[in-house]
């Protein structure tokens, strides 16, 4: 990333004056890569670190994993997550991993304590200790666990970019956001499973179509369907109480599907017939370039796209209150500024 591929998208103010600022770059396209609104550079190549997740889990579903271990829509969903560790959340996949026939011990995602403040609250009062099945990225580990031993092949060194889920899962990611898998730069996520680097336009554009698969091969386009199905279905799956992402699905109540990432990442995929009766499905790719540690700007320029394209309402805003353009308040609770947009964006000529 280069500082010019940014430019300003949130402004916080105190008082009379603009404090912080914001960069980043995001891309609005449709199935067919066609840029209906951006800002920054469309072509910047970053890390969608956990948005990758639906696509990560996409050839499981293509291969008729799910049907094979009966797994339902709350688990589907959960594979596609970046969960908060809550008792509910555990629950499910230990289902999950009976059904697989792996244990707790197969997970090579690490531990970490639950997001969800009160479940870890709860464990440190009771002296409990976090397990792999707290970490965030355990349901799309227990995902690839489910692709190996779908295939018969060996667990143990599942996350190495050679063993075939991952070589699979990068020939599927190419194939989605029209690039050739070694077109892709390789990283490796806080987890331990390969990432792959992919500019902003084709990352929104995969998302269009896992949102709108009508032109894909008609397996590959069920298995979107039920991806992205299962996440709005189950948003408490993808994140958890009090999260962007959950609370978005659940407001939007089947119009977007939406997955954050870390430093900064966010996608959202917009439903055909939101914006009319003959609207394509449309992907949004966001990124923030200092990384957003504390979340207020993706939550800013997410809330500002959806307004302005009218996905969502004034209602459902309100209901959203607590994300995206609010008011900065002191220990005081004396309101001394406002999270607010740097950028506008005209949904007549987005749309055209």
């Amino acid at each position: 990333m280069q500082a010019t591929d940014c430019v300003p998208l949130v402004e916080v103010t105190r008082g009379e004056i603009v404090e912080s600022i914001h960069f980043g770059a995001f891309v609005i396209a449709d199935p067919m890569g066609r840029i209906l609104a951006s800002q920054g550079n469309s072509d910047l190549m970053t890390y969608p670190r956990s948005s990758m997740k639906p696509f990560q889990a996409l050839p499981f579903i293509e291969r008729g994993g799910a049907e094979v271990f009966d797994f339902t829509k709350q688990e589907v969903a959960i594979m596609c997550a970046s969960h908060a560790g809550t008792d509910l959340h555990r629950t499910v996949l230990k289902k999950m991993h009976e059904k697989i026939g792996i244990s707790e011990e197969d997970l090579a995602c690490g531990v970490h304590w639950p997001g969800d403040a009160d479940t870890r609250d709860r464990m440190k009062v009771a002296g409990e200790k976090p397990t792999p099945l707290h970490h965030n990225c355990s349901g799309k580990h227990t995902g690839m666990l489910a692709h190996a031993c779908l295939r018969e092949l060996e667990k143990k060194d599942y996350l190495d970019p050679q063993h075939p889920v991952q070589v699979t899962i990068r020939e599927t990611l190419g194939e989605m956001v029209g690039m050739m898998p070694d077109e892709m730069p390789l990283g490796l996520d806080g987890c331990s499973a390969p990432v792959y680097g992919i500019p902003l336009l084709n990352m929104a554009q995969a998302v269009a179509k896992l949102a709108d698969p009508a032109g894909l091969e008609d397996g590959r386009a069920e298995a979107c369907r039920k991806i992205t199905a299962a996440m709005m279905a189950h948003p408490v799956m993808v994140a958890g109480p009090e999260k962007f992402d959950t609370d978005l699905m659940t407001v939007a109540d089947g119009r977007v599907f939406c997955k954050g990432g870390a430093e900064g990442y966010q996608i959202i995929g917009v439903m055909p017939g939101v914006l009319g009766e003959a609207s394509p499905g449309l992907g949004i790719g966001i990124k923030i370039s200092d990384g957003d540690p504390n979340g207020r700007a993706r939550t800013s320029v997410s809330l500002t796209i959806l307004e302005s394209l009218g996905v969502l309402t004034r209602v459902d805003l309100d209901a959203l209150e607590s994300y995206g353009n609010v008011q900065v308040r002191n220990w005081r609770k004396l309101i001394v500024g406002e999270v607010r947009p740097a950028f506008t964006l005209d949904p007549l000529k987005a749309w055209d």
